[in-house]
Parts: structure tokens; sequence; C-alpha cells
């Protein structure tokens, strides 16, 4: 760490920063200041002149490093396309999809490079894409916008020569310069401007097009992939697309799809932020050590203070990165991100409970048949208190402790979202199919539980357009009887340390699973129906160190026609604690693992044998150290047969004698650490009988480590 503190650092400290955001900029001040002194303009106009001069350098240093604007590119597609008339049309790039994006990084600009040669690639890339000379492009930039015309390129600090057009086309809200301020204000840049500023002017013969995608990557990058610290990294000997450019741009992307809680959003630009000040104090003070007497006291004091920096950037920096993670980021999602808080009222001040009916309509028929049926006085005591509704929102949220909310039949549209903190019972009354709850707009969770233990029965719930699960248990105890969920993105959530039982319910139209499972949360599965989702139960068996593994039971329960496998196990290849060596499974030959690996696992020595529930048994298969910066997915279980049952997934989960185990240590000729073979599956599932397993694309079973 004291060595790092003691490099060199670049003068100006431009190779600190971005070199592609802020290269030449102590040159531009310089040749601003003699603008001001050539310009023969009037007073105004060289008021004019400093004043975007200064605001622009003061812009461009303020936003050096913000690389997490994730709408401006939007932004200026709109402000582009409703210029007056007196600009030409640019060609439209802002839409690219996410797959668009990903193959032009990977294949043509990024590939394999390391940290330290992304400038250099992104220079070669667009040296053999970009026009070299003859295209109109819009400057753009906060202060004001003119139409160029492109003379050169200065690829290497990714900067355009350029000339002004005839007749001279200007906007801006804030300033106004003339065709003479305009050029004395180029010529002081030595006609050089950004290429990421530079909008490309149609033409119809299409020419140019490559030259504007190029340039829009070029923008994109450096906008919301690169990191100011990217290039400082001590590690540089890894592949920046796989470690850094893929999960942003990924990120990039669920947060434009909504597909990622809006606090979850805000905690992630806040931490960018406060890297870069953390950053940028360390350059400060990195800078200051190499410019001072090495045996000063101050240097001494800088020293410590440097230490503390480093280290509280390295953490930084690394909850980014779990951050940036699809799964990380998820995994650690525990405290309801995108749902306000809401605190247990606890009891009623006067001790009563009461019981809330919601009915979109209260006839006399149906009250006597409620009265009747409902509460009747086995049931109820006669003298409790009523309430009426005609929103279940509004019922619920008016519940204290103990209280009861019996909705009647009917279709509820619901703009909002439920969130129970306290102990409470939610009843249908009627079949589940007559009552039906249906989420309007875009949101989070639909159904948020918290308190100590809530029960939710014969309802069903609708949910549209949604970034969470239908019902999410965060904590406490939830009970599920007899509900039908009919899901959008991810069906029943059950959370670190939760509980749920779950009871006769059809659970089905999961984008993603039909029940996620999170560690150390137990969950109990009775006769359900879970059906035509993407992965019927993704049980997250993460973080060995952290939690305990989740305790899950399963009876008579129908887990059919999934796209992928009937239950899925997910691990991580990535070590979160950074203290023990993670393990990830492979073959014991070169043969690339297939979606169907039956006869594959044969060959190769995996085959799954049956055996005894005994904890020191693991798979027969290769084990070997993972580098963390390694992502893959790898399954290890596909039968053949489409209908399967709880013997195949149970043997599948304690299968292999410890004979084999042997072997194949003895083939590694090392020692596995002995938790790898004590999360064992049978803690997993205490009980599994009765299930049933059908038309699952790939199995009733998969792991995979990601």
């Amino acid at each position: 760490m004291s060595e790092r503190l003691e490099e060199a650092a670049a003068p100006s400290g431009e190779d600190a920063e971005s070199r592609a955001e802020c290269a030449d900029l102590g040159g531009e001040e310089q040749a601003v200041e003699a603008a001001g002194v050539d310009c023969d303009e009037s007073d105004e106009s060289n008021g004019s002149i400093d004043q975007v001069s200064t605001r622009l350098f003061q812009d461009q240093k303020e936003n050096l490093a913000n690389c997490d604007n994730s709408n401006k590119d939007i932004i200026l597609k709109r402000i582009l396309n409703g210029r007056r008339s007196s600009f030409p049309e640019v060609v439209e790039t802002t839409q690219l999809s996410y797959y668009e994006r990903y193959k032009a990084y990977q294949d043509y600009i990024l590939g394999d490079t390391k940290p330290s040669e992304v400038q250099d690639f992104i220079a070669e890339y667009l040296e053999k894409v970009l026009e070299p000379y003859g295209w109109q492009a819009i400057w753009s930039n906060d202060m004001f916008e003119v139409l160029v015309e492109v003379t050169d390129l200065e690829t290497s600090n990714l900067r355009a020569v350029v000339k002004l057009t005839e007749p001279f086309r200007y906007e801006s809200e804030t300033y106004s310069l003339n065709m003479e301020g305009m050029e004395s204000f180029l010529e002081a840049k030595n006609h050089q401007v950004p290429l990421q500023e530079l909008y490309v002017a149609f033409d119809e013969s299409g020419e140019f097009e490559q030259t504007a995608l190029a340039i829009e990557h070029l923008r994109f990058f450096f906008q919301h992939i690169w990191r100011i610290w990217d290039e400082d990294d001590d590690d540089d000997d890894f592949d920046y697309f796989v470690r850094c450019c893929e999960p942003r741009l990924k990120l990039y992307y669920d947060i434009l799809e909504d597909r990622v809680p809006v606090d979850l959003i805000a905690e992630y630009n806040q931490l960018l932020s406060k890297c870069e000040e953390t950053y940028k104090e360390f350059i400060k003070v990195r800078n200051d050590i190499s410019a001072s007497d090495s045996e000063s006291e101050s240097n001494n004091v800088s020293m410590v203070e440097g230490i503390k920096l480093c280290e509280e950037l390295d953490k930084l920096k690394y909850k980014l990165r779990i951050m940036e993670s699809p799964l990380y980021r998820y995994v650690l999602r525990q405290d309801g991100y995108g749902l306000p808080g809401k605190q247990a009222k606890g009891t009623r001040p006067s001790g009563e409970k009461m019981i809330h009916v919601v009915s979109s309509s209260m006839t006399i028929t149906l009250l006597k048949s409620l009265l009747k049926e409902k509460l009747n006085p086995d049931s109820f005591i006669q003298e409790q208190a009523m309430e009426f509704h005609s929103d279940p929102l509004a019922a619920i949220n008016a519940c204290y402790e103990g209280d009861i909310v019996i909705i009647c039949p009917g279709r509820y549209s619901v703009n909002g979202f439920f969130t129970i903190a306290d102990s409470i019972q939610v009843e249908g009354y009627g079949l589940p199919d007559d009552i039906v709850l249906v989420k309007e707009g875009k949101g989070d969770a639909f159904v948020d539980c918290t308190a100590s233990c809530v029960k939710i029965s014969n309802l069903k719930i609708i949910q549209h357009d949604a970034t969470e699960g239908i019902l999410c248990v965060r904590k406490g105890r939830t009970i599920l009887e007899s509900c039908v969920f009919q899901c959008d993105s991810t069906g029943v959530v059950l959370r670190t340390s939760a509980q749920l039982y779950m009871k006769n319910c059809d659970v089905y139209g999961a984008k993603g699973a039909g029940i996620e499972i999170y560690p150390s949360s137990t969950c109990e599965l009775f006769g359900n129906d879970i059906h035509h989702c993407k992965e019927g139960i993704l049980i997250k068996n993460f973080m060995e160190e952290l939690y305990e593994v989740p305790k899950i039971t399963m009876m008579n329960n129908l887990i059919h026609n999934h796209e992928d496998y009937g239950i899925t196990m997910s691990k991580f290849a990535i070590n979160f604690t950074k203290k023990k060596p993670c393990f990830v499974l492979h073959h014991t030959s070169d043969v690339e693992p297939t979606t169907n690996l039956q006869c594959d696992l044969n060959e190769q020595n995996m085959e799954l044998d049956s055996g005894s529930c005994d904890s020191q048994q693991v798979p027969d298969v290769l084990i070997e150290e993972c580098d963390p910066a390694v992502s893959e997915e790898i399954v290890i279980f596909n039968p053949l047969n489409t209908a399967e049952c709880d013997e195949a997934i149970t043997n599948e989960l304690i299968s292999t004698s410890a004979t084999k185990r042997e072997q194949t240590r003895s083939r590694l000729n090392e020692t596995v650490d002995s938790e790898m073979d004590n999360v064992m599956p049978q803690e997993i599932f205490p009980s599994i009988v009765g299930n049933h397993f059908k038309k699952n694309g790939k199995g009733s079973f998969g792991i995979v480590y990601c």
C-alpha cells in the first residue's frame, strides 16, 4: 500500500483522472485566455466568450467523473430532434439495445483488453471506423450548440479538428455569440473538440452512419461504463469487458427498464459519488507525497492519511462491484429497497380488535350471507367492532395488531402496494377466482410482509409491470392458504431469515422463479401447483460464511411446465468474504458443458449414484479453486425422463460415495474445505415427499454457479 502511495503521479493529474474526459484541459484554459486577448469583437462579445469558456471548463471539471448520468443520451435525443429548422437532423443512435451495445464492446471495441489498454483499444477502433474528414456534426454541450464540419481526427486523445460551417448555425439559451466570436473560441481550442460532444448530421447517402454509431459507443462508454479509477487499479491483469463492462452495461439497462428498485439505484449512485470523491482525495494526497520531502513530518502525516483513503476506496469499490453484479445486488436487498419503511402499529389504544369488511358494493343479501357463514357466533365475539371499506388497500392500512380483513367477491384495482407490518389475517370470502386483487401501474413487490405472523387466504392476486416478486416475505412468518398468484417478474420471494408456510396455492406466469428462496430462511410447501414460470423454485444458497442454508420442506407439490428447471439451486463462484477459496464444479475432461449432460456425466465419471443421507458425501466431480473474476453457469443434473419424482431429486442431492470423493481428492492432490462437505442437501431439505415434476424444459433439478 505504501508503494501505491509513493508511485509518481502525472504532473497535471490527467493520468489519474480519465484521459478521455480531460485530455488537454489545462491547455484549453490557456488557449481561452489567449482568445480573450486576441478577439477583436465588441465588449459584449468578449464578455460572452469569457462566460462561455469559464462555464464550459468549469462544468467539464465538475462532471469529469460523472459515469452514471443514465438518461443523458435519451434527453439529448429529444433535444436534437426538437431543434429549430436551422439545424439539420442528426443520425439516431440512442435507442440501441443491450445486445447491440454488448456485441460492439465485446467484439469490436474492447475484446479481451486489460484496463490499462482500454484507451489504446478505443483509439484504434475509432481510427478504423471514423470517416477522417468531410462530415458535419452538431457540437452540443451544456452551454451551446453549433454546427461544425470535421476536417481531421485526433483519435489518440479522442478529439476532432473542426471548423464552422457556412451559413453559421448556433443556438444557446444562455450565451449569445456571433460567428466571429465562435471562431475566436475555436482558435483558442486549436479547433479541437471532444468526439463525445459531436452528433453526426444526417446524410441521405448513409455514408456517415458508422461514424455516428462509433461516436455513440464512445459517448456511452465514458458516461456509463468507465470509472476514473479503472486505469489506476493495482490488479491490471484481468479482462476489462468481463469484470467491468458487462455488469455495468447490464445494470444500466436494468435501471432503464425499471428492473431495479429506486432505493437501490439511489444507494448505488450515492456510493458511486462517494467513491469518486474519495479517489480524487487519494490522488491529491498521492501527488502531494510525490512532490514533498520524503523525510518530512508532513509527508508522514500524508502517508497515514493516504493509507486510510486507500482502504476506504477499496471498500467502496468492492461495494460497487457487489451491486453491479446482478446476483449479488439481489441477494443483499434485505431491507425493502423501493418500498417505504412501515413501522408496526401494535395493538389498538383501546385494546379491541377490529373486523374490516371490504366490498365494492354491500347488499343485504351479501351481508346476511356473510353474517351467517363467516361472522357467526362460533367464529367471532358478537360484540366485536366492524368497519366497512370499498378499497382493500385502505382496509389493510387501517389495521392494528390482531385485526381481520375479510374481502368479499369482486375485482379490485389497487393503485399502490400492500405493506403488512402488523400480525393480521386477510381472508377472501368465497373462491379465490372470485376475489381478485389487480396491481395497477409499475412498481416493486405487490404485497410486502414484515410482521411476525401474517395469514393470507382465498385470494387471487394479479401483478403487472413489476420489478420484484408478487409477494415478498422480508421477515417474520407468512402463511398462504388457497391463494392464486398470477405473477409478472417473480412469484413469491422468501427473504433471508424469514419464514413461509404455503398450502394449496397456485403460482404461475413468472418471468423468473415461481418461488425464490434466500439463505437462512424456512420454507414449508404443501400441495401447491407451481407451473409455467421460467423456473419453478429457485434456491439461493449463497455465502455460507455469512448465512445458514435455507430449510425447505416439500410435500405433495406439483411442479411442471417450466422453461428451465423445476428446482434450481444457485451458488456463487465468487467468494463474498475473500477469506476462503471458492470452488466451482467442472468436468474431468475438456468436454464443454451442455444443456443435456446425462451421457457426458456417465462418460466423464460423473455419474450420480444413489446413496445414504451422509453429510460427508459430495458429488463425484472435479472441484477446483476458481478465479473470483470468473462467472459461469454449470448444469450438473438433467434427467432424461421428463416425468421425474422426488426420489430422483433426493438421490441427486445426496448422491455419490465417499470412496469416489477420496479418489477425486487424490487426483487433485489437495484438501477440499470441510465446509463444502458440510453444506449438504439433507440440511436444505429436511423432508421432500410425494412431489411430482413434469415437463420442465431442462429437467427436475439443476445447480447453477454464477
